[in-house]
This record gives structure tokens, C-alpha cells and sequence, in this order.
């Protein structure tokens, strides 16, 4: 897309300057109607954005903002495969995993289902016990070694939706610290544990250095070399490698170009996730998702879900000045949620290269932080809430959490409700005054009670965390990240700032291990490198 309109975001300029005078409650007190207005629902997921700091016409500017950048068009394109990812000349076609546009390339298509096929049956040989161990023994325990996109979204999604009595019990490993590791194994048993290795090019550096000591636990633990091939599978596309480590090349399951690492949890990447849970959850997990697509795809702008979420973060972001965005997941099931959009939001959007190759002149993706439930409150809600930091946020509340404590639960409900209400009304200076006059203090102790409030915010909500509806929540964060992308004129899907870092820790990790090549690097790094050095030699 073209970068915004001269005229475009001045009106918007001054619109953010008039409403920046306003309240949310005043909004509110000028439109009844604000609450059921200011909301919209696709694939069972709700956004109720009547406490966002902007009036009718403020959205409708927006709207035509959407319309301008051709966003519901972008969308297709991105479905349909167009070469959206321009610096490596691919699509992006994550939508594809769950079987949106299929017809769009039935090549892909089939590749994609044969994996589907591939992973189903894996599933049905581990949970049916014809697939064991080197001693007979069936599988208890699956290990995922990844990082980054390979690591991150199941992670997450397994802790989303683990029950009591998991088909498998699932763990993960990403940190290159041998202590990750090891923590895990050992409460395991080598005989009835089950590792998958998650590397697209298998030689990432932390997923191999991991999934080589996962190796000789086996080995150590009474495994055969022949007896790997039973206890370890690979996602990747490098088989000859994966072969050399010793697994089956029949068990290595397939990554495209096609699909970026933070989109992948639809894909093999996936394969913990529906050993744990059984396959019919990870289907639902997929439907929920294309429920999220077809909603995306079939519906205006101005009750488009992911939509608006994007030119809400737009509008907080460029106009409001709002400094970072909080997730709030008000769900203890949803405690890695907000670090799986960190990857999601700021590896997609965190950069000032335009399209054009030209310099961004504003910021682009906002700071995503947060943490479930109640546990923020007692922490950094302070700041929030007196603080002199801009922020956004999304409180996020399933409005069901199944067999569990009802009262506990509706004390949940009613905190995240608070909280948003503390949000939009703080505490004014009259009240703050009462409040001192009413403990017998000082008028000047009154200003310690005020809180500004004010603070843009959205509540999500849908029934409860399901496969169904985790799908849909995830998807309508990548649609959000995608719209936001072209709205900023970047490019959502390389991410070449997480590559540099790799070139230089491979070249450090030679000097750290040689000593050899140590005027190459700054004063600063060499004095470090040498203190390492010194108590590792």
C-alpha cells in the first residue's frame, strides 16, 4: 500500500488532540448506545471496544482509513498467495494449514493434508501403544525441542488446553542452557519417552545442541543407536540431516517456505500439541482458526474482528501516543499467551524499513506485555493505574472455565471487570479528597488517590478456553498483525534482525571456544570474552 495520505493523518491528528480533551465516560454519557454499538463478533470471539478512546466519528475516519489502504483486499491477497513476503519473494500462507482458499493451489494443498495424514496416524501408533520404546514400554512423555516459532505457539496451546489425563504428558525445550534440559529429564523415564525435533533447516543452533544431548540421555538410558529411530521424530525439511542424526526419514515431517516460524503452529509443528491432547483437539484447533479466516474474508471492515483490532493499535500507537500494549488474559489456561504474541506482534511488525525500502518516520509495532489474571495486580497494575506512561490493552476473559470452583471463578470475572472499569474511570480529584477527608487526612494527602484513568482498552470474550476458540483467538491476532503491517507499509514476514544476531553469536561462539580472532571484536566484548575464558578453559 501507499503510505497514508498527507490529508488523511492530519484529520486524524486533530481528531486525536480534540479527543485527547474528552473521557471515555463522557463518550459514553453522549451515546446510550455506545456499549452494544461498539462491538463485533466473528467465529465466536467478541471485542467490546467502547472503552477505546475515540467517538463515532473518530471510528468512521478509521473505516475509511481501512477502505483507502484496501485492507479487506490485502487479505485475499494474502490467502490467495500472493508474494506478501517481498525480501524472501514468498507468500505467506499459514491460512492454508487450515484449509483455507485450498483451491488457491492444489499442489500445496495435497502436501499439506499428506502431513495432516502423516501426523494422524503417528498420533494413532503412540496413543494405541503400536508404537513403544526400546523396551516395550508405550510412550508416557513427549518432548518438544524447538525455539522461537517452534516452541512459543505450542507451548502455549498445551498449556491452554492440558487436562488431568493427557493422552501424553507434554514438555518443552527451548533454552540453549543445558539447565532447561535437564530439569525436564530428569523426572523421565529413556524407555517411554518420545522427542520430536522441530528445526526447519536442523541446524538451529539451540534446537540441535539440545536435541544432541536428548540423544545420549537415550543412549545413557539403555537405547541402542538402531533404537533412536523409535524414540525420536523431526519436523524439518533438511531430511538427509535428520537422517544423520539418526532418525527414520519416514518421520520427518515436513516445513514449507511458505509458512513463517511464528505461524506454524497449524503445521507439523503442531504434532505435540495432538499427542498430548488426541487428534480431535487439534482439528477443533484448526477449525476455530478457519472460523477466524472465513469471518476475515467475508466480512466489512466495520464488523471485522481483526479489523479493528488493527486500526485500534494503529490509532492508539500513532495518535494517541500510547507507548506499549498489554495483554491480560484473565485465565491462569492463557498464562503463555501473551508471550506467544510478543513473537507474533514485535518480530512481525518491529521494524522501520518501509515496503519501499524507506525509513519509517513513526513508531511501528507497540511494546506487547502482560500476564494472566490476578497476578498483575499485585505487581505492576500500580503503575497502570498512577503511573505517567501511556499504554493500550486487551483484557481478554473466557466467560466459562469448566468443572471448576464457581465462586473462585466469579471472583476472577469480577476483578477483570473492575480492572477495566478502574481503567476507563479512575479516581477523580473530588473523590480522592473525600477519600482523604473521610480516613481524617490532610487535603494535600488527596493527590496520592487520584487516578487519572482514561486508558484505551478492549475486553475479548467468548465462552471458554476450547481448542475451538484458542484457534479463533490466535488467528485473530495474526489477522490484527497482518492489517497492521499495511497499515505501517512493512513487511510482517521475514525477520532479519533475529538473523544478525545469529551470525554474530556463531562467530563469538568460535572465539569463546579458540581464543583465536579476538581484536575483531569491540573492547568491551573482548574483556568479556576473556573473562569467560578464564573461568572456562
Amino acid at each position: 500500500m501507499q503510505p497514508i495520505a498527507q490529508g488523511m493523518d492530519e484529520a486524524l491528528r486533530r481528531s486525536a488532540a480534540e479527543v485527547k480533551r474528552q473521557t471515555v465516560d463522557d463518550l459514553f454519557t453522549a451515546n446510550p448506545a455506545r456499549a452494544a454499538t461498539f462491538q463485533c463478533t466473528g467465529a465466536g470471539i467478541t471485542l467490546d471496544y467502547s472503552k477505546q478512546l475515540l467517538a463515532e466519528e473518530h471510528l468512521d475516519q478509521l473505516l475509511e482509513l481501512a477502505n483507502d489502504a484496501s485492507l479487506s483486499a490485502a487479505y485475499s491477497d494474502l490467502v490467495n498467495g500472493a508474494e506478501v513476503n517481498i525480501t524472501e519473494q514468498r507468500p505467506a500462507l499459514h491460512t492454508l494449514l487450515r484449509g483455507t482458499a485450498a483451491s488457491v493451489s492444489p499442489a500445496k494443498h495435497k502436501a499439506v493434508n499428506a502431513t495432516l495424514a502423516s501426523m494422524r496416524h503417528l498420533v494413532g501408533e503412540v496413543h494405541d501403544g503400536r508404537r513403544k520404546g526400546f523396551s516395550g514400554l508405550t510412550f508416557t512423555d513427549v518432548v518438544n525441542i524447538g525455539i522461537g516459532g517452534s516452541d512459543l505457539g505450542p507451548r502455549m496451546v498445551s498449556r491452554a488446553l492440558r487436562t488431568a489425563t493427557p493422552k501424553l504428558r507434554a514438555h518443552f525445550v527451548a533454552n540453549v542452557d543445558p539447565q532447561d534440559l535437564q530439569e525436564i529429564l530428569t523426572s523421565l523415564n529413556p524407555a517411554s519417552t518420545l522427542f520430536i525435533v522441530c528445526s526447519k533447516s536442523f541446524t538451529t543452533e539451540e534446537t540441535l545442541s539440545n536435541a544432541l544431548r536428548a540423544r545420549e540421555w537415550l543412549l545413557s538410558g539403555g537405547a541402542t543407536p538402531a533404537a533412536i529411530r523409535e524414540h525420536v521424530v523431526a519436523v524439518t525439511t533438511n531430511v538427509e540431516a535428520a537422517e544423520q542424526f539418526g532418525i527414520d526419514p519416514t518421520q520427518c515431517f515436513p516445513l514449507w517456505d511458505w509458512v513463517g516460524g511464528r505461524y506454524s503452529v497449524w503445521s507439523a509443528i503442531g504434532l505435540v500439541i495432538a499427542l498430548q491432547l488426541g487428534w480431535t483437539a487439534f482439528a477443533a484447533l484448526l477449525e476455530g482458526a478457519r472460523a477466524m479466516d472465513a469471518h476475515t474474508l467475508e466480512t466489512p471492515p466495520h464488523s471485522n474482528l481483526p479489523i479493528i483490532m488493527a486500526l485500534l493499535e494503529w490509532w492508539n500507537t500513532l495518535y494517541l501516543k500510547t507507548e506499549t500494549h498489554l495483554v491480560l488474559p484473565y485465565s491462569q489456561r492463557l498464562s503463555a499467551f501473551t508471550e506467544f504474541l510478543q513473537q507474533l506482534t514485535m518480530e512481525s511488525n518491529g521494524k522501520r524499513t518501509q515496503l519501499d525500502g524507506t525509513t519509517s518516520q513513526h513508531p511501528t509495532a507497540p511494546v506487547v506485555w502482560g500476564s494472566s489474571g490476578t497476578i498483575g495486580q499485585h505487581s505492576y497494575y500500580q503503575c497502570l493505574h498512577q503511573g505517567n506512561r501511556g499504554f493500550s490493552a486487551d483484557l481478554i476473559l473466557p466467560l466459562t472455565n469448566g468443572e471448576v470452583d464457581h465462586v473462585a471463578h466469579r471472583k476472577l470475572a469480577a476483578n477483570a471487570l473492575a480492572q477495566s472499569r478502574a481503567f476507563m474511570i479512575g479516581r477523580s480529584e473530588a473523590q480522592a479528597q473525600a477519600l482523604a477527608k473521610a480516613r481524617s487526612q490532610d487535603e494535600l494527602m488527596a493527590a496520592h488517590y487520584v487516578m487519572p484513568g482514561n486508558h484505551p482498552h478492549s475486553v475479548i470474550t467468548f465462552h471458554g478456553v476450547s481448542p475451538h476458540y484458542l484457534g479463533a483467538l490466535i488467528a485473530a491476532y495474526e489477522h490484527k498483525t497482518f492489517f497492521l503491517s499495511r497499515l505501517f507499509n512493512i513487511n510482517a514476514f521475514d525477520q532479519w534482525g533475529v538473523e544478525l544476531g545469529k551470525v554474530i553469536g556463531q562467530h563469538i561462539d568460535k572465539i569463546l571456544e579458540s581464543g583465536q580472532d579476538i581484536e575483531s571484536l569491540d573492547p568491551a566484548t573482548a574483556n568479556l570474552v576473556s573473562a569467560w575464558r578464564a573461568l572456562n578453559p
